[in-house]
């Protein structure tokens, strides 16, 4: 179980650390020491959602449909090759994840104006679903019950993680991920871990 809830941890990680609106914005109010814990709050529980939305709603349709576990399995598998393939080309042309991707967002608003920037720049991003519902929620079915739990536990605790070390260690990260290197090498590390992934996924069906 333990190699499960790893999958999961690594895989969410993989998925999320991607740089974006969502990850700039936690950045900046982060370095802003706007709202810290709650922009955090807001982050990982729209994850969270989407995280449990997968993996509840697939393990009904696998359970119905038995069969589609080795499609999505092969179908997932593809799609990580192509993710990775896709960090590796960020990696070799890196970019930055600057705070300033967010100016004008609520960086200095109220509660209620943050949280509802957070949730549009997190839910109204179709990748999301494809990321969370779609691919997460596949990839935790392939390890059946309870696996398919301990997975989504993992993909959580990723999450979790991500968001409030981003918001809290904003003011100590900025420096270092305004620099491509820095980019680079974490993109080159996703992936690795995507096609990681990837290969054992196809280990399971072969």
């Amino acid at each position: 179980m333990l190699s499960i809830f790893l999958q999961g941890f690594f895989m969410g990680a993989s998925l999320i650390i991607a740089i974006g609106v969502q990850n700039a914005f936690v950045l900046r109010q982060g370095i802003k020491q706007r709202h810290v814990f709650i922009t955090a709050l807001t982050a990982t529980l729209c994850d969270v959602t989407l995280i449990v939305a997968g993996v509840l709603g697939f393990g009904v349709v696998i359970e119905r449909f038995p069969s589609l576990i080795t499609v999505v399995t092969w179908g997932g598998a593809a799609f990580l090759f192509v993710y990775g393939l896709k960090s590796f080309y960020r990696a070799y042309k890196p970019d930055t994840l600057d705070q300033s991707r967010a100016e004008g967002m609520a960086g200095d608003g109220s509660v209620k104006k943050t949280i509802a920037v957070l949730l549009a720049v997190s839910l109204l991003n179709p990748h999301v679903y494809l990321d969370t519902v779609v691919l997460l929620g596949g990839i935790s079915a392939s390890h059946g019950e309870p696996g398919r739990y301990i997975f989504g536990i993992g993909a959580i605790i990723a999450s979790a993680v991500w968001f409030y070390g981003l918001a809290y260690g904003a003011r100590l990260l900025s420096p270092v991920f305004e620099k491509p290197r820095a980019w680079q090498i974490l993109d080159f590390l996703i992936g690795i871990v995507m096609w990681g992934i990837a290969l054992m996924l196809i280990l399971k069906v072969v």
